[in-house]
């Protein structure tokens, strides 16, 4: 019998359908992992904040120059997640589980660092412009936080492995583990139960830590007993500096520096925002906090979808699949912004509700509450621009999103945030306005880049 031949359009039909398929397989527990990563930092910031509004300001700017610190880590792990992909993509598994070796003691060392610099967080946040109390505060915080970032990069290289597997269930339940510790941690440590004192900010950060150490643990056993851990070669010797392993090491890390020095830039602009709603108050301070707070929470989809997308991606670039490389990236980008444009209307409508559910500071809530209803269309652009710059990584490209984000929230959104809330005196709804141009241009340059890219590698 003779199969039916399929017609070009037919084709590209049915490798949408099976992108379509992947990318929401891969994003829903990635979404979820995410999700319940910033989860933990929404938690810690509510149960603070009715705790007390000051605890929640020491916390709030505490936690500026940690992100920085954090996000620059992960994104110089994300080699990780585009060399696995596409090492399974092609087949060599084997491979598979060097990459997950070398990015343990890359997380290791690069949390060695965190520690180092977390050290003088204090004296980080004086050099930023902050008063005195608000610095020592703050800087309290960040040295509690700095210990257990080891552990936390260790969590995040192996579920970048895991993704880069098509395997992200398990970071999914670990992150669920994660998140429950962290809420009877914080009841017991910030409001001081079971004999404990109370002690606020101090004992969320506490309860961060100790919960980072157990999610690492966990995932790593998961790792170490995987039944196919002979397939991908999860227990065999390190060979990172030795027999040309650290040659053999250089395009993961040069993806990881590209994406670094993305991660950098981008948490660093964010984090001027929040440095500059410092200078405008802590009540304003706050209410950027709690924003914003709700805004990277609804991001996570926006980074599920970019991490599927960028695995599907590399996979398509491991066969040498041109066609689909380009379905994967556009497709990607056309779940993120209808999924987020749903998410945006919903913040939208509940504003008032998800106000109150952080503080109950009636000034507070009104501020926040009109800033959470803005959100929602800053969000759609934000995460589309997202989604771009790992369908670029996917591809192989390192330094051109780095770039394409330093243009964007550089060159334009800090100046812009700063002369929009500071000198027109538009408060934190400048802030929030300069974040949504500044993610325009980096989606419209995104978007560009790829169109260019996988043009030029067709043709």
């Amino acid at each position: 019998m003779i199969e039916p031949r399929l017609n070009q359009s037919d084709k590209i039909f049915f490798v949408i359908k099976n992108q379509v398929y992947d990318i929401y397989r891969l994003a829903i527990p990635i979404v979820l992992s995410r999700a319940g990563m910033m989860t933990l930092i929404v938690v810690d910031a509510a149960m603070v904040g009715h705790f007390s509004a000051l605890e929640l300001g020491y916390q709030s700017i505490g936690l500026a120059p940690m992100m920085f610190i954090i996000v620059t880590s992960i994104g110089l792990m994300s080699g990780t997640l585009v060399t696995t992909a596409n090492y399974f993509g092609s087949k060599n598994l084997k491979k598979c589980g060097l990459v997950w070796r070398r990015s343990l003691a890359y997380a290791f060392f690069l949390g060695i660092i965190g520690i180092l610099i977390s050290s003088f967080g204090e004296e980080i946040l004086l050099a930023s412009g902050q008063n005195k109390a608000l610095a020592s505060g703050g800087g309290k915080i960040i040295q509690i936080l700095g210990w257990s970032t080891p552990a936390l990069l260790i969590y995040i290289a192996s579920s970048f492995f895991l993704e880069g597997l098509k395997r992200p269930n398990a970071t999914m339940l670990i992150m669920l583990l994660g998140n429950l510790s962290n809420i009877f941690l914080n009841w017991i440590l910030v409001f001081g139960n079971f004999g404990f004192p109370a002690l606020g900010a101090s004992g969320s950060a506490y309860s961060t830590g100790a919960v980072r150490i157990i999610m690492a643990v966990s995932i790593v056993y998961y790792i170490w007993t995987l039944r196919d851990h002979i397939k991908f070669n999860i227990r065999g010797s390190n060979n990172i500096f030795l027999n040309g392993g650290w040659n053999e090491w250089s395009r993961m890390r040069k993806i990881g520096f590209g994406g670094g020095a993305s991660n950098a830039i981008e948490s660093g602009a964010f984090s001027s925002m929040t440095i500059f709603a410092g200078l405008l108050g802590i009540i304003e301070l706050g209410a950027f906090t709690l924003s914003f707070n709700m805004l990277a929470l609804t991001f996570m989809f926006a980074l599920g979808f970019g991490s599927a997308t960028a695995v599907c991606v590399g996979n398509a670039s491991g066969r040498g699949d041109i066609v689909e490389m380009r379905i994967a990236g556009w497709t990607g980008l056309a779940l993120t912004i209808i999924t987020l444009a749903l998410l945006g209307s919903l913040l939208a409508l509940f504003n008032s509700q998800i106000a109150s559910s952080f503080t109950q500071d009636a000034d507070l809530i009104v501020r926040t509450s009109s800033m959470i209803a803005f959100i929602g269309i800053v969000l759609v652009i934000d995460g589309g621009q997202s989604v771009m710059a790992h369908a670029l990584r996917g591809c192989g490209e390192t330094w051109v999103p780095a770039a394409l984000h330093f243009i964007s929230y550089i060159l334009v959104m800090i100046p812009l945030g700063y002369y929009l809330s500071i000198i027109s005196g538009r408060g934190i709804a400048g802030l929030f306005e300069s974040i949504l141009i500044a993610s325009v241009l980096s989606l419209s340059l995104g978007s560009i880049r790829f169109n260019f890219l996988t043009k030029k590698i067709l043709t």
